[in-house]
Order: structure tokens, then sequence, then C-alpha cells
């Protein structure tokens, strides 16, 4: 049976949200858990949307992850704090910490939060978009499992541990960076192998070290550094972070969720919230922000270039659009949710995108 490929946003939020709770998840962590895949998919990034549904339930039953335990704070002073994640899922620790930053950001102007035990948690632009919303800055780094070579090596030792950053802004868009420090997030290459799809040459190497465009080669090799010796340093400054100083695993001692199914995935993050009042006006912040943005978005363009762009507004652009026309996914990942669906009684087909609905423009536009 082929099934359909567009699907409702909110549906299928709540489709994965009910899903997560029949696998045990308490229903304020499902909708936490939920929200960040659906946002990851609005936004584009699909590596790390609803296509993580099948290895985070696969998890909980395996008891690989527990749904049931409370992050806690083990240390805490007056601008830093060290969360314990418990081996709950990465969405709803990361949520705690960063609620816990911006707590102590505003009353101290600024505040980091280290965090272990935790498990993958999905995208830092979704721990941003919670700071822009209170008109902080946030810094966000996460260590992952063993997927990036050092620079000189074959195999992989450190993994493609992210940095994002959130500015918010005026009238302008928000400035949202979210990278991995690989050329390209290992969750694309996963993609494109379920879609049967070959990647770029420069993406990765095979398990002998050798480059590869033929993306299941890539998967039991490793993903290369962005900008080499560069991207290298800076995913293993954000290990040291995330990883050695909070006490979490780095390195190989960040368990693979895929792989790994003895052993909870101990991954650590970092976040760092800024409260902007404490050095400028969060009016006239926005205000410098908004023209700073506008006049680099003004400057000339190189040949054949129709629009500067700053980063984060193209995801922010897809927002809307899959929104309003509906998010597309594979037919593996369907498959692999409508499978979900079956076994717990939840029906995938309700979440189906009908271009007949009404959409509310105005709604659409106020929530990306």
């Amino acid at each position: 049976m082929t099934l359909p490929n567009k699907y409702d946003w909110k549906k299928l939020q709540l489709f994965c949200q009910e899903v997560f709770e029949k696998a045990g998840v308490l229903k304020k962590n499902a909708e936490i858990v939920a929200d960040s895949l659906i946002q990851a998919d609005l936004r584009g990034v699909d590596s790390h949307g609803v296509v993580r549904t099948a290895i985070y339930v696969e998890r909980i039953e395996k008891n690989m992850i527990n749904p049931f335990a409370d992050p806690e704070i083990e240390a805490e002073d007056t601008s830093t704090v060290l969360v314990n994640g418990n081996n709950n899922l990465g969405a709803v620790v990361g949520t705690k910490a960063v609620e816990i930053a911006m707590e102590k950001a505003k009353a101290n102007g600024a505040a980091i939060v280290g965090v272990k035990g935790s498990n993958h948690f999905g995208t830092g632009a979704f721990y941003t978009l919670k700071a822009i919303e209170k008109d902080m800055i946030l810094l966000v780094m996460s260590n992952a499992s063993q997927t990036m070579p050092p620079t000189g090596g074959k195999r992989p030792f450190i993994g493609t541990n992210p940095l994002a950053i959130g500015v918010p802004a005026g009238k302008e868009a928000p400035f949202i960076l979210d990278m991995a420090t690989s050329v390209v997030a290992r969750g694309k290459i996963i993609v494109a192998s379920q879609k049967g799809q070959d990647i770029p040459l420069g993406w990765a190497v095979d398990k002998n070290g050798k480059p590869t465009t033929n993306a299941d080669d890539a998967l039991e090799g490793a993903v290369l550094p962005v900008g080499g010796p560069k991207g290298y340093a800076i995913s293993m400054f954000i290990d040291i972070l995330a990883g050695v100083l909070t006490g979490a695993g780095f390195g190989k001692y960040v368990h693979n969720m895929y792989e790994n199914w003895d052993e909870p995935q101990n991954v650590g993050h970092i976040f760092i919230a800024i409260d902007i009042n404490r050095f400028i006006p969060i009016e006239l912040f926005k205000e410098r922000i908004d023209r700073y943005i506008s006049e680099i978005k003004a400057e000339p363009k190189a040949d054949g270039v129709e629009e500067i762009l700053i980063p984060g507004e193209i995801e922010f652009r897809k927002v809307i659009e899959r929104k309003k026309n509906g998010i597309e996914l594979p037919e593996k990942v369907a498959a692999e949710l409508d499978n979900i669906g079956q076994r717990y009684g939840v029906d995938l087909a309700k979440a189906v995108f009908s271009k007949n609905e009404f959409v509310n423009q105005e709604e659409v536009i106020n929530k990306c």
C-alpha cells in the first residue's frame, strides 16, 4: 500500500505525541518531544524531524531511555547550573535546562547550564527559539556519538557536535545559526540512504577512509569536518565543554543510539543565556539589529545572486511554506510511522494534509 506523502503539521505533531504517550512518556513530555520533531521538519531540517520517532520509541521500549525520570539539578551557583538528565528524552532534558538558563540569566544577566545524562536532543534551533521569545540571546552546544574522524584520522572519534545561536530581532527575521561541525549532519545521510539517493562527494568517507558518494557506505564510514581542521577543532572544543566539563560522555563514551543497546547515550549539552537588557534596552537592541540586518541585505550582490540572506532566514520561510502546504515525508518514513501507529493504536491517516482545510495565515506567520 502506498501511503500519502504530505501531512498536516499540527495533526502530525498530535500523532507523534499520542505515540509517545502510548509508549509510556508523560503527556507534558510527549508534547515537548513531538514539538521538537515537528519544528525540525517545519524548518526543513528533515534529518532531525519525525524520522527520529522510530529510534526514540525503540530506545524507550528497550529501556535505553527512562521516560519517567525527572532531570535534576546536581550543582548550582549564582549563574551556573549542572543538570543531570537522568537518561530522559533529550528534548525533555534540554527544555528543562534552557528554562533554568533563561531564569538564571533574567536574575543575573547571564547564565551557563551544563547537562549530563541526556540523549539526542533534536535541533539546537528548537531551544534558541524559546530564548528569542523571551528577548534573550542563547548559545547551545551538544556533543554526539562518534561519526567524524579527527583531521588526519580515518575512523570516527568525535561527533558532529552541533552549535546553535539565536538572536532576537524586531521587524526582521531573527538570527538563528544552527550547524553541525561536520560538512553535513549525519542525519542528512540517513535521509539520503532512506530515499536511495547518492550524496555529494566531500560529505563523507567509507569505512576504509576513501571518499564516497554512496550513502550506505558513508554510514558505515565517517562524515567529514566542515573546514577541515577548523571544524575538527570546534567539534573537539564542544566535546570538552559538553562532555568533559559536565561529566557526560565524551569521544567514544557518547554511545550511538542506533548501535549501542547496552548503555544509555550519556550525551552532554551546554546552554549559555544572555539577558540583552543588561547591556542595552531591548527595543534599542532590536532597532540596531534590524538596521544591521537590513544593511547586510542591501549589500551589492554577486553575479547570479538574487538576495542576500541571513542565517535562519531560509528556515523561517520554510516554516511558513510547510505550515501552509504540508510536510512531505519520504515513503519509508511514512511507512515507519504507520507501522508504529498500528502497534500503538494511533492512526497516521488522520494526519494526512488536505488542501481544502482553512489556514489562518496570520497565525502561521506569528508562530514561526
